[in-house]
C-alpha cells in the first residue's frame, strides 16, 4: 500500500504538542517532532509551534543541535514589542523561525493598532510569513483589508483565527467560520486556524459539551469557497456530521494544492493522521 501523503493535505498540520491540552514537556515535544519529520507521514506535518516564552527563559537551549536544522513556528506570547528579543535567541541554537503567529487584540478591542505594529515587524523579518490572530469580533473585516493590503505592497502577511479553546464563546459558529473563510476568499488572503480541530468531522466533545468544527469539513468549505461558493454553502458544508459528504467534496482533488488554508495548530499528529486514513485520504499505516 503506499504511503504517499496527497498534496492536499501536505502542511496540514503544526505540532503544537506543548499547548493545551496536550500540555507535553519541551524535551518531549522536541523528540517527538524529530520522529514525527522522519515517519513515513512526514509531509503532513508542518513545524513545532514554540511560544516565545519558552524561547526567552532558555528552555530550548541544549536540546537541539545547531547541525540538524529544526525548525519551529514562533507563538508571540510576549507581546509584539519582546518578538525581536526571541527570535534573537534562535541563530546561536542553529533554530530557524518558518512562521510567526501572534494575537494583535483580545476580543471586543479594536485590531488596528496591535496589526500596524506587526505589519512593521513583519517587514524586518526578511520573508518569514507571519501570522496575525485576529478575534472575531470588532473590527475583523477591517483587519483583514489591511492585511490585504499589506500582501499587496509585499508584506508576508496572513490572518490567523481561533476556532475553539477553553470557553464555548471561543468556538465561532458554522456561520461565522463561513463568513471568515468567504472573506479571506474575496481578498486572496490565506488564513491559519488553532484549537479544536483534532478530528475530520463536526462533533460534541463529551467531556465539555462543546461542539467543535471537524478539520474535513473547514477542507471541504474552503475547497467549496474557492470555486465560489456562497456563505451560505460554505456554512453548510461546516455543519455536517456525516463524513460521506466530506470525502465527496475533496474527491478527485488530491493532487491539488489546498487553497488559502495553510493549515491548522494541533498538540496531537496521531489524532488527525488517523481520522484521515480512516476517511480514506491518507493510505498508510503507523506506530503511535
Amino acid at each position: 500500500m503506499s504511503t504517499q501523503l496527497p498534496t492536499l493535505v501536505a502542511g496540514l498540520v503544526d505540532d503544537a504538542a506543548v499547548f493545551p491540552p496536550g500540555s507535553a514537556s519541551l524535551p518531549d515535544a522536541v523528540q517527538a517532532h524529530r520522529r514525527h519529520r522522519v515517519a513515513w507521514y512526514a509531509d503532513l506535518v508542518g513545524p513545532l509551534l514554540l511560544p516565545a516564552s519558552a524561547i526567552t527563559a532558555g528552555e530550548l537551549s541544549g536540546l537541539v543541535d545547531p547541525e540538524e536544522g529544526f525548525a519551529i513556528g514562533l507563538i508571540g506570547d510576549t507581546g509584539l514589542d519582546r518578538l525581536p528579543f526571541a527570535l534573537s535567541f534562535l541563530p546561536p541554537l542553529g533554530v530557524t523561525a518558518r512562521q510567526v503567529e501572534v494575537p494583535v487584540a483580545r476580543r471586543g478591542e479594536d485590531p488596528q493598532p496591535g496589526l500596524t505594529e506587526l505589519v512593521k515587524l513583519a517587514e524586518r523579518l526578511d520573508g518569514v510569513p507571519v501570522y496575525a490572530e485576529i478575534p472575531l469580533t470588532f473590527g475583523l473585516m477591517g483587519a483583514l483589508d489591511a492585511l490585504a493590503d499589506s500582501r499587496a505592497r509585499g508584506v508576508p502577511v496572513a490572518a490567523k483565527f481561533r476556532t475553539g479553546g477553553l470557553a464555548a464563546e471561543l468556538f465561532p459558529t458554522p456561520a461565522e467560520l463561513a463568513a471568515v473563510i468567504c472573506a479571506c476568499r474575496d481578498r486572496g488572503l490565506p488564513f491559519k486556524l488553532t484549537a479544536g480541530l483534532h478530528h475530520a468531522v463536526r462533533h460534541v466533545d463529551p467531556e465539555t459539551g462543546f461542539t467543535h468544527h471537524g478539520f474535513g469539513n473547514v477542507l471541504a468549505a474552503t475547497l467549496a469557497a474557492a470555486d465560489g461558493a456562497t456563505v451560505g454553502a460554505v456554512a453548510e458544508l461546516l455543519t455536517v456530521r456525516d463524513e460521506r459528504p466530506l470525502v465527496q467534496a475533496v474527491d478527485g482533488r488530491p493532487d491539488a494544492a489546498r487553497p488559502l488554508w495553510v493549515g491548522f495548530g494541533s498538540c496531537s499528529i496521531v489524532e488527525p493522521l488517523t481520522d484521515l486514513i480512516r476517511l480514506g485520504l491518507v493510505n498508510g499505516g503507523f506506530e503511535a
